[in-house]
């Protein structure tokens, strides 16, 4: 059977350290836009406080706020919401971690980001993921993924090996390396035959500015949406069959061994 979803990428601007505002947000923009039942929504990393390294401010339990949140937004709108959360380990360190939620209100997955940005002193305070996951939405196969992660393609194989046709990285990208974001996107893209999709934040913080271009790229590189720089919801279609079309009519994976 052939699948098709539309995704709706909230580019947000997130106020610093700020989860209340944050979440109000979040709720706006999200109700402004009013997806419709079915849809796959996706948040930035870490969006509830912004990229701080602060655990005293941005580390939450399981079913904390930020779940809370995420699972609110999922059952209103009768749509699965994917979006970032730092939770806290047992020996005080975080985990930075992008959460997929349900309609029905149950976590379809947990991802921790496999590599925390050492320039940005992440790794000092968030404890670095192991593997991939991967859901399906209306009969997609989807691999949630964090921002540096984007830098280190080994990883994605891991995803593709496992059966994605959808890559969804979520991100706190700065505008110095933006041009970085959207060749990446466009690459990893091209070299999986996969639908892959940028959510990345807007504005600015004590330590950076940020420019959006949150994006869907299709299978072949092609950018087919294109947030631009402000704060805003965009949407798009993706559909099964053109990932499986091509990857029957290409046989780059086959030819790579990972199907």
């Amino acid at each position: 059977m052939l699948f098709k979803t539309t995704v709706h990428l909230v580019q947000l601007d997130s106020v610093w350290e700020d989860r209340v505002a944050n979440h109000a947000k979040a709720r706006q923009l999200i109700a402004a836009d009013d997806p419709q039942p079915g849809s796959l929504i996706i948040l930035p990393e870490m969006f509830s406080t912004g990229f701080s390294m602060n655990l005293a401010v941005t580390a939450e339990t399981e079913n904390g706020p930020t779940e809370q949140l995420l699972r609110e937004i999922a059952v209103r709108h009768q749509s699965c919401v994917i979006g970032g959360v730092v939770t806290q380990t047992a020996d005080g360190r975080g985990l930075n971690q992008s959460l997929v939620i349900a309609p029905d209100g149950s976590l379809l997955a947990r991802y921790t980001k496999n590599y925390p940005f050492s320039m940005g002193d992440e790794d000092k305070v968030h404890t670095a993921g192991a593997g991939v996951a991967l859901f399906e939405w209306q009969g997609l196969r989807i691999a949630p993924l964090i921002c540096y992660d984007l830098r280190f393609p080994e990883l994605v194989r891991e995803a593709i090996r496992a059966g994605a046709e959808v890559l969804v990285y979520i991100a706190a990208w700065p505008v110095k390396r933006i041009q970085h974001w959207i060749t990446l996107l466009q690459a990893r893209a091209i070299e999986n035959l996969a639908f892959v999709i940028g959510v990345n934040r807007c504005g600015t913080d004590p330590q950076f500015t940020y420019t959006g271009r949150s994006l869907v790229v299709d299978p072949h590189g092609v950018i087919i949406a294109d947030a631009g720089e402000q704060e805003r919801v965009i949407s798009a279609q993706i559909d099964s069959n053109v990932v499986r079309h091509w990857r029957s009519q290409f046989p780059a994976l086959k030819d790579a061994g990972m199907v």
